[in-house]
């Protein structure tokens, strides 16, 4: 068994935020701007994922995540074993075409 499969993974945000008035908006986009900083790739408009090392990586974004929130909406955040992205299935269009998940970033492959 592959074990470097299972040591690594992805953390995974999705959130709703609420866009009803100018302010609303403007803090959605600091979050989003916030998570692409911080190494996030947009997976669907409100899903990010960020490749994280360790677990102790991963607790430290989660806590960047709960100081950047915007005061009102919900975020859930999963880490999701680098195993299990690959298993992933992605699916666009119709009739649908399946495409492969995305590799760990070459940095973290070297880690």
């Amino acid at each position: 068994m592959d074990t470097e499969k299972f040591k690594m993974g992805w953390l995974v945000v999705a959130f709703d935020l609420p866009v009803g008035t100018k302010q609303q908006r403007k803090q959605a986009t600091s979050f989003r701007d916030f998570l692409i900083d911080d190494g996030y790739q947009m997976i669907q408009f409100s899903v990010y994922a960020r490749a994280c090392v360790s677990f102790a990586r991963q607790e430290t974004h989660i806590e960047r995540v709960k100081r950047n929130l915007p005061p009102e909406g919900s975020v859930r955040a999963i880490f999701v074993t680098r195993a299990q992205w690959e298993r992933s299935f992605i699916i666009h269009g119709s009739p649908a075409i399946e495409v492969t998940a995305e590799d760990m970033p070459e940095q973290i492959q070297l880690w």
